[in-house]
């Protein structure tokens, strides 16, 4: 018999970690049908017939967000033979919220009592036994972070679904909703189905649209269950769906008041850091610092070192000049020579030198949310970003991105309005990904002889961007109105595991890695041929001068492009172009054109980046920084594009969202270079009017008065009326 076990929870319950725990490998990762939301599905580890279906995490079954519709949706169309509901145990009142819905909907439960090893740390006790009892309800108890219980609550809700018992909700409301909802159940008569006819009953007393559309209801039952309702909020001096709320969370408390009993009612461990890093003053120069030290470890220090043996010495010393004695002692045509050492090892031989730097950036940042400090981050910048017109919602894609820009853009689908998930798709990919560190390492260690604040800087030049946007563009039309609210429970802080860590950092890393062997090594021998063959004397061949190749003519046209921008030279701009097919292209492609122009990698000085240093022939300081801006801001790769126009559901807005970025990119490195040579005395030229030009209009969209959407209505409203 086949088992579906549907593994439903509030968000930040542990239900992630949870269900990497019960499945493994054996993940099917797409999308709900119909809607954007990822549906995530596996089987049961030792038990092929058994799937888990991971629900979005959620707060309730009403049909408030895009979760909550697919969640419930998928409940109460697709019945699932068990939820396995995850509870917070450290945050039990919140969390039997939901519970008290998931036991009213016909299907049977059990309760994974979660994060039990914090309950027990905190000196609490909960009477598991009688709280299955008030609940109805199997417990068993877990620790998903510690892989205790997981697969006990599993094969508890397998036991339960194949036994056909049904989960009989044991709650009940006061007498005076009670009289309502047994009113309303003989008028709806079987307009409702019989197994789940409370949770009907109460979404209709709630006024639920969603479900009126469902079912069948004459116009006179509608009429009378009006009534019902009306006179209910009269008598009880509130709206029904606030009565509801209160009545279960009444219900709630009466629950917790016989099975919980905490230790102490003082501040927690959590609540002490809380008090420090979420302070209104601390927390963001408290942020800064850690996202500084996050990135000065995994670039310029440890990482740094890690990447000068992976490009000087691996690939630089040892790779490189025995393929290329190899490749000569067996007799190989020069040309085949020079595409493997040259081509393939030198362009994608040059990315993956920094892998290193990304695996150490994103154990940092795995083991930073791991802890709990990005839930912190996310509610610390809700405060920042409402200022200019965002939700603190946009910087959960943010950080997302800055392991890969796809799955960033793509966890824009859990912002309800519609203006700002457009307008956080737009703004992700300015925070530098994993596909752009290998260019700010590129840039720190080859240009400015790895200066400390480079990598840093990168992160928030990126984050200053969206601040930008996010002003400029919330005073458009388009885009007008007040930011989403942010709901958000703040998990306890606890001591990373280091197979999450682990798990978090390979699903990112591995990304990058699988690019390298493909997209990376096309890209490569692309390089290698358009920059080693080219027309001489009117004949097709190879030639000895790069500046001669089919590249370089190519590059020379586009370069125009850029010279204001400081980097006008052809292969600064191929490799910027080739930078949106992958963003690691662009230290790939360096890698290609500098051994081709003959400084083979290895043949410098430790610390010179395998040969790389030679760009810093075609860069100034200025313009190597302006390259990194417009390289940082610009339209993301090929991939994260896609993912761009499958969010967008659009063309047109899908290239706004590019044209916007190029532009803002171009502007923002234009101001940076020319203001950059005003002032070290460079002098006054077309440039500098350009680039005054571009400030002016910038301050002018950053200050004027924005569109007032209430403004135009009432304007609206007036002019019918007249």
């Amino acid at each position: 018999m086949s088992v579906t076990v549907a593994l439903a929870g509030n968000p930040n319950c542990g239900k992630t970690t949870m269900f990497n725990d019960l499945t493994g490998n054996s993940q099917f990762v797409g999308n709900w049908p119909g809607v954007t939301v990822e549906k995530k599905e596996g089987r049961l580890r030792g038990h092929k017939d058994v799937s888990i279906m991971d629900l979005p995490g959620i707060y309730s079954l009403s049909p408030y967000s895009l979760e909550e519709v697919v969640s419930r949706n998928y409940l109460m169309n697709s019945h699932p033979d068990v939820i396995l509901n995850l509870v917070d145990a450290s945050n039990i009142e919140r969390n039997l919220y939901l519970t008290t819905q998931l036991t009213e909907i016909g299907i049977p439960v059990v309760i994974a009592l979660n994060m039990m090893d914090i309950v027990r740390k905190n000196g609490d006790v909960i009477d598991v036994k009688k709280l299955s009892q008030e609940l109805g309800c199997q417990i068993i108890e877990t620790s998903a972070v510690k892989n205790q219980g997981s697969m006990e609550a599993a094969e508890a809700a397998v036991r339960m679904a194949q036994s056909g018992k049904k989960t009989v909700p044991q709650h009940t409301f006061s007498d005076r909703v009670e009289k309502a909802l047994a009113e309303i159940r003989e008028i709806a008569g079987n307009s409702i189905p019989e197994e789940n006819s409370r949770w009907y009953c109460v979404k209709l007393f709630e006024r639920d649209e969603k479900l009126k559309e469902q079912i069948s209801l004459s116009s006179d039952k509608a009429s009378k269950i009006e009534g019902i309702i009306a006179a209910c909020e009269t008598e009880l001096d509130d709206d029904s769906e606030s009565i509801i709320t209160n009545e279960r969370y009444e219900y709630i408390a009466r629950v917790i008041k016989d099975c919980v009993h905490k230790k102490r009612t003082g501040m927690t461990t959590s609540d002490r850091i809380d008090h420090i890093v979420t302070n209104r003053i601390l927390a963001l120069p408290i942020f800064v610092v850690v996202m500084f030290i996050v990135y000065y470890i995994s670039i310029t220090t440890i990482g740094d070192i890690a990447t000068g043996f992976m490009n000087d010495t691996l690939f630089g010393e040892w790779i490189s000049p025995a393929a290329k004695s190899f490749l000569t002692g067996i007799g190989t045509a020069d040309w085949l020579t020079g595409l493997i050492v040259e081509g393939i090892i030198g362009g994608v031989g040059a990315v993956l030198g920094f892998v290193p730097q990304m695996l150490i950036l994103f154990v940092m940042l795995c083991a930073l949310e791991d802890c709990g400090y990005m839930a912190r981050i996310a509610f610390i910048m809700d405060r920042i970003f409402r200022r200019f017109g965002l939700s603190g919602k946009s910087f959960i894609p943010m950080l997302i991105g800055s392991g890969c820009g796809v799955p960033g853009v793509m966890a824009s689908r859990t912002i309800e309005q519609d203006r700002d998930r457009k307008m956080t798709i737009m703004t992700t990919t300015f925070i530098p990904c994993g596909a752009k560190m290998p260019i700010v390492a590129l840039i720190a260690g080859a240009i400015f002889s790895g200066a400390w604040w480079v990598a840093p800087s990168a992160y928030f030049i990126g984050v200053a961007a969206i601040i930008i946007s996010g002003i400029i563009l919330k005073k458009t039309k388009m885009f007008a109105g007040e930011p989403a609210p942010f709901v958000m429970e703040l998990p306890a802080y606890h001591v990373p595991t280091v197979k999450n860590v682990l798990r978090g950092t390979w699903e990112r890393g591995w990304s990058f890695i699988k690019k390298a062997g493909t997209v990376i090594l096309l890209s490569s021998i692309f390089v290698w041929f358009a920059s080693s063959f080219g027309f001489v004397d009117g004949a097709f061949g190879m030639v000895e001068d790069i500046d001669t190749s089919i590249l370089a003519v190519i590059g020379s046209a586009v370069a125009v492009i850029f010279a204001p921008l400081g980097f006008g030279n052809w292969q600064s701009a191929v490799a910027t172009v080739l930078g949106l097919v992958a963003k690691e292209e662009v230290v790939g492609t360096f890698g290609t054109l500098y051994a081709v122009a003959g400084d083979a990698l290895g043949m410098v000085e430790e610390g010179d980046f395998g040969g790389l240093s030679n760009i810093a022939q075609h860069f100034t300081y200025l313009s190597a920084y302006s390259f990194l801006i417009f390289n940082l801001l610009c339209a993301p790769c090929f991939a994260a594009i896609g993912a761009i126009k499958r969010e967008m559901n659009n063309a047109k807005w899908t290239w706004f969202a590019i044209g916007y970025q190029c532009v803002f990119a171009y502007t923002m490195a234009l101001m940076v270079y020319q203001f950059g040579l005003l002032f070290t005395g460079a002098g006054f030229g077309v440039g500098t009017v350009a680039a005054l030009i571009v400030l002016i209009a910038y301050i002018w969209l950053l200050f004027r008065k924005g569109y007032d959407e209430n403004g135009a209505r009432l304007r609206a409203a007036s002019a019918v009326r007249s």
